[in-house]
């Protein structure tokens, strides 16, 4: 168990040049069900995700929109603390590139890296996309169908020429590839720590770190010229929020970063770039990057130019906030390129959610209330099946938690839907409501073994859908204080003669 040692996860932090889609929900909710199985188990968790408000992207973008940049990113900032609230997330902090305490931790940084010789004035003459805000080599750029460039992400770049400030990152190359071989899982899935060590073995060049061509974003420390390069403001934001340059007290305590967790479109710059500014500044680099897939819808790409951006606040609206939480993370594995489908979701939801979990609460609620006086019936010896159904139910966590350590959040969902369909398998085969008249005593204790099943099913499902979980464990009247991981096993077993409240549905079928 955690006994209180610090767990640091972290989301990408979002770019606010237009509204959250399921993409930032689905990130952050990974970033959440490890925050909250990492504080069952007794670990001091900082969860953090946040906006990136600078950049030539989000000046265009308020430009556009007819405000100053200052009024464009508060608002849109907003939608993103809505999302959170919407999903339930659990972060401790919402970090905006804007605040105060984030432009002196940048300018900090910046310091620290001039201090050691890491960055240098030159100028810088190359192919730049404003979308990725990403520089690219002309060996990555292809031809679009006008005959203008274009990076490998589609986006449209522009040549440009500046006087810049640039990071020593050609230095970093060897001591990056020895950290990706001391410690392999720096970088997962495989696939993306594959294309990461491949792009570091072609050669790193130095990077372009400072921009002139506009004014929205972190100035330079000493020359008000430059802004900095949006990635470096942006990737110190994780520093930021723990109080850097102070590098005692909560910087101490949960620095280096337990995971980073984001999209397979900004690995290069968390596995890559970040590690080396770490590495340059004298600090330890994260433990682990992951990297995840996209989302595609009814089998199309997503892109507003479709008109397909799915907007994860009408999912929670039309189906409630768990389906939703549970849908995305059940689906695909955790890693890979997914397809959202409304059927497969209703699917899901009826299916596994309503038939399979909420009716195997309701029949055993409901026969505890008939059979048992709505209290929890005192068991007799345990047989085999028993055994092996609790026995199942006990081990969870210890099953749980090693995938949960990988991210393979597809993986926890099928070990623990193994005990519910086992559950269900059981209840048909003791046919409890049958032995309400033939072995009462037979009939207390099978209930007790399903009810004890359910608390543990309820504890290891509060990560996923806590809303739903948590009103099980009120129906087997578990104490807030008993909804930890460590009363995991025949420690925090049921009580006999415990009173339990009236039983309702958990999960609703979805009716058209």
């Amino acid at each position: 168990m955690g006994e209180g040692k610090p767990f640091f996860i972290t989301t990408p932090i979002y770019y606010v040049n237009d509204r959250p889609h399921i993409g930032h929900a689905y990130t952050t909710l990974a970033c959440d069900v490890l925050a909250r199985f990492k504080r069952l188990e007794g670990f001091n968790v900082r969860f953090l995700t946040g906006t990136d408000e600078h950049g030539q992207k989000v000046e265009k973008s308020a430009r556009a929109a007819g405000l100053a940049p200052g009024d464009f990113t508060d608002q849109v900032s907003q939608n993103f603390r809505d999302l959170a609230k919407t999903m339930g997330f659990s972060n401790d902090d919402f970090i905006r590139t804007t605040e105060r305490r984030h432009i002196l931790a940048c300018q900090a940084l910046w310091n620290e890296l001039v201090q050691r010789d890491q960055i240098y004035l030159g100028r810088y003459a190359g192919w730049y996309s404003v979308r990725d805000e990403a520089f690219w080599g002309e060996d990555e750029l292809s031809m679009g169908p006008d005959g203008g460039r274009l990076a490998p992400t589609g986006a449209a770049v522009e040549w440009v020429e500046e006087p810049s400030y640039f990071f020593r990152l050609s230095r970093w190359q060897e001591p990056l590839l020895r950290l990706y071989e001391a410690r392999p899982d720096f970088i997962a899935p495989d696939s993306r720590r594959n294309e990461v060590i491949s792009f570091v073995r072609m050669g790193l060049s130095d990077l372009s770190v400072s921009r002139t061509t506009f004014t929205w974003g972190v100035p330079v420390p000493g020359d008000a010229g430059h802004v900095m390069y949006v990635w470096l403001d942006a990737l110190a934001n994780y520093l930021t929020a723990l109080g850097y340059p102070e590098t005692g007290g909560v910087f101490a305590r949960h620095w280096p970063a337990d995971l980073h967790m984001v999209g397979k479109d900004i690995v290069r710059f968390h596995a890559v770039y970040w590690p080396a500014f770490l590495l340059a500044a004298g600090l330890a680099p994260p433990r682990r990057v992951f990297a995840h897939g996209w989302w595609t819808n009814e089998g199309q790409k997503i892109s507003k130019s479709v008109g397909n951006v799915i907007d994860p606040l009408a999912l929670v609206e039309r189906y409630g906030l768990d389906p939703v939480r549970y849908f995305l993370l059940r689906e695909v594995p955790f890693g890979n390129d997914g397809d959202f489908s409304h059927r497969v979701l209703v699917n899901r939801m009826n299916g596994e959610l309503a038939n399979e979990f909420g009716n195997l609460a309701q029949r055993t609620l409901s026969l505890i209330e008939r059979q048992c006086a709505g209290r929890v019936p005192e068991p007799g010896d345990f047989l085999p099946e028993d055994e092996t159904l609790l026995t199942a139910a006990h081990g969870l966590l210890e099953r749980v938690r090693p995938v949960l350590d990988r991210q393979a959040f597809h993986e926890a969902l099928d070990i623990l839907w193994s005990v519910v369909r086992g559950s269900n398998g059981y209840i048909d085969r003791q046919a409890p409501w049958a032995l309400r008249k033939t072995n009462p005593a037979r009939m207390a204790t099978v209930l007790y073994v399903l009810a004890e099943t359910l608390r543990h099913l309820g504890l290891l499902m509060l990560p996923f859908v806590p809303g739903s979980a948590g009103r099980l464990l009120d129906q087997l009247a578990i104490a807030p204080a008993a909804r930890t991981f460590a009363a995991v096993g025949p420690a925090g077993a049921l009580s006999a003669g415990t009173p339990l409240p009236k039983p309702h549905g958990i999960f609703p079928r979805f009716t058209v």
